[in-house]
């Protein structure tokens, strides 16, 4: 599928199928231009990972919809809509296999070429090079175990090679020490820039340059807006970037 002007959710409304009585999402509004990255931020529970299982449509919203380009998303193709949308999560999972076979598995019929290309791109090369079998070096059980940094920017290269017409980002590099912290943030730096992308926030000085910034508590959107306008306000976001610490 391509995107070509921009995905909107319209009055969503939605709870899960097996906790009925309890909603999840309450009257969401909010648009995703193409091009621009709009980021997700809420304690846990507040409906960030809900409004990431709408977009990829394993649930319908139980009011409301989603438009993207002007249609229900429900029109399009799934399979088409799927292959469009690309996930680096918070926990990388690598299957048994290569390096290599890891990172075209973003796009199997891209070529060696290409690979290597966003390999470097995510600095997966730096890492990859001290290993004697280079690229065709195993990963998982019975090969070597990455570390969560080194899995990040496999992960990130292999969505690079995707590239996907919208990237969803579940951003945890919480867990790294800062030399694998940095790589990871340029590589992901790099992985967005110019792309359309939804990134869920864990960590608020990641995402100073959203274009748009939206606050969840409990399924509610509270505040939406710039990071410098929404620490204006002195409000949700305000509080939740003082306890991290941050400087502003």
């Amino acid at each position: 599928y391509k995107f070509t002007d921009k995905l909107e959710f319209e009055n969503v409304d939605f709870t899960y199928p097996s906790r009925q009585d309890t909603p999840v999402l309450h009257n969401i509004n909010f648009e995703i231009v193409k091009g621009q990255t709009v980021a997700l931020v809420g304690h846990s529970g507040s409906g960030k990972s809900t409004l990431v299982n709408l977009l990829y449509r394993f649930y319908q919203p139980n009011q409301g919809r989603i438009m993207v380009d002007g249609q229900p998303l429900e029109n399009i193709d799934l399979k088409a809509w799927r292959s469009s949308l690309a996930l680096v999560p918070q926990e990388v999972m690598l299957f048994g296999g290569s390096i290599y076979d890891n990172i075209a598995y973003g796009r199997p019929t891209a070529s060696y070429d290409e690979v290597m290309d966003v390999a470097k791109q995510a600095h997966v090369h730096e890492f990859v090079q001290n290993f004697g079998e280079g690229y065709e070096t195993l990963v998982g059980d019975r090969g070597v175990k990455l570390s969560g940094g080194q899995k990040q920017r496999v992960a990130i290269a292999r969505a690079m090679l995707a590239n996907p017409e919208l990237l969803i980002l579940d951003e945890a590099t919480s867990s790294l020490d800062s030399r694998n912290e940095s790589l990871v943030q340029e590589a992901l730096d790099r992985l967005l820039k110019g792309r359309t992308a939804v990134v869920i926030a864990h960590r608020l000085s990641t995402i100073k340059s959203a274009s748009n910034i939206i606050v969840l508590q409990s399924g509610n959107i509270v505040e939406m807006g710039k990071h410098q306008d929404l620490l204006a306000i002195g409000g949700v976001y305000n509080t939740m970037v003082s306890l991290q610490n941050l400087k502003q």
